[in-house]
């Protein structure tokens, strides 16, 4: 007869939740990181002063922010499209948080160059492309919250959350993409947002992994 089993599945199936919960610690701790923000008007000079004996901490928030984040990215869509039965909304999710995460390690060489950059031209240079190529990111992820939402894989407050991320990082996504400091301020409510709705996906598919299964016996 049925049974049910009393141990969950282990294994690569808890992926999910490691990864949401260090995209989580990641952010939090990147963001806790001080160093100077340069604005987008910033001049290379003004962008060199402002990093000038804050190498080191800019360093190690580039990787917290931009180094080590794909790796969620790329994980919790692909969970996500395996939680769906790889339907048409989970394969896109999982392609689009896949480039995303490309595009994220990118920013992490970007910043990595910035830091270095050895005249302010240089300097200038890799902020504005470190800047748009977040813009490209955003609309990635953008995709990602819709996709997510209609894979019918994750709760309704969590579906409903990828619909809002949706909204807000693409509204940010202009303004880093074309450089328009009013709408990037939109990435004040866009991060919130991305980070509950990865480090939330991950862990609610990592449970869902984990439910114990039925075994004949």
């Amino acid at each position: 007869m049925a049974s049910i089993a009393a141990a969950p599945r282990r294994g690569p199936l808890n992926i999910p939740t490691v990864a949401g919960a260090g995209f989580l610690v990641a952010w939090v701790a990147g963001l806790s990181v001080p160093v100077p923000t340069p604005g987008f008007g910033a001049s290379g000079s003004e962008i060199v002063a402002a990093y000038a004996g804050h190498e080191s901490a800019a360093a190690v928030q580039f990787l917290l922010t931009e180094g080590l984040p794909p790796a969620a990215l790329a994980l919790v869509p692909l969970a996500l499209a395996r939680a769906a039965g790889w339907s048409r909304a989970g394969r896109v999710a999982a392609a689009a948080g896949l480039a995303a995460a490309v595009v994220s390690f990118a920013q992490f060489l970007f910043g990595m160059a910035l830091v270095a950059a050895p005249s302010p031209g240089a300097a200038h240079g890799w902020l504005e492309a470190l800047n748009r190529a977040d813009g490209v990111k955003m609309f990635l992820l953008a995709t990602v919250g819709v996709a997510g939402a209609l894979a019918g894989a994750l709760p309704r407050w969590l579906a409903a959350t990828g619909l809002a991320l949706a909204v807000a990082i693409a509204g940010s996504g202009i303004g880093y993409a074309l450089l328009l400091t009013g709408v990037a301020t939109l990435a004040y409510v866009s991060l919130p947002l991305l980070i509950l709705f990865i480090t939330g996906a991950g862990i609610a598919l990592g449970r869902k992994a984990g439910q114990p299964c039925r075994a004949r016996g």
